[in-house]
């Protein structure tokens, strides 16, 4: 019999060489690391989607208001300024969930965290969406698109009721009860 060689190679393609192809390969691989860092069952959960409809609506929110003659009033000012950076936020979190960040950040207390960004959230949320309803006048000015201000309270209450409902449901994280409802009752 033959002897084992002592150096095995596992590689199950062709090594890397330094030759003018290598974009393809390092491309391929550049996707698969992205994807191997990628949570897909984050993505098919309830703050998941709660988290885009925040993105989208808030998007639209802003994009609205800054399509129109928002120097108007200055009341837009506070509705643009909550919900530009709102949107950062929570794009940025939704980033660092989802590619798992969190889990190499351990000094931060996520849960805890997570829960206080959106309970602020929602509140400044609440105030910029109030202050965006009570100042559409549709008979008022005839030279402003009340449209675009009309549309873009419709999508500040989607996003309130959005981060709302990811404040609850980042308070039942924290807590510990995930939502369980057969956790507290029964026999012991």
């Amino acid at each position: 019999m033959a002897e084992f060689p002592s150096k095995v190679t596992t590689e199950t393609s062709a090594p890397q060489s330094d030759g003018g192809q290598q974009g393809g390969n390092s491309l391929r691989g550049l996707a698969a690391g992205v994807t191997n860092r990628m949570d897909p069952s984050f993505i098919r959960s309830i703050p998941a989607i709660l988290m885009l409809v925040e993105i989208v609506s808030g998007l639209l929110q802003w994009t609205l208001i800054a399509s129109a003659y928002a120097w108007a009033l200055a009341v837009y000012g506070w509705v643009m300024f909550v919900a530009v950076t709102l949107w950062l936020f929570t794009s940025l979190l939704f980033c660092l969930i989802l590619f798992g960040f969190q889990s190499k950040l351990v000094s931060v207390p996520w849960p805890l965290t997570v829960m206080l960004y959106y309970a602020v959230a929602a509140i400044l949320c609440l105030t910029a969406f109030l202050a965006n309803a009570a100042s559409v006048y549709p008979y008022r000015y005839h030279i402003f698109p009340h449209g675009h201000f009309g549309a873009a309270a419709f999508f500040g209450a989607v996003t309130t009721v959005a981060y709302g409902a990811s404040a609850y449901f980042s308070y039942l994280d924290w807590r510990g009860d995930r939502g369980n409802a057969a956790s507290g009752t029964g026999p012991s």
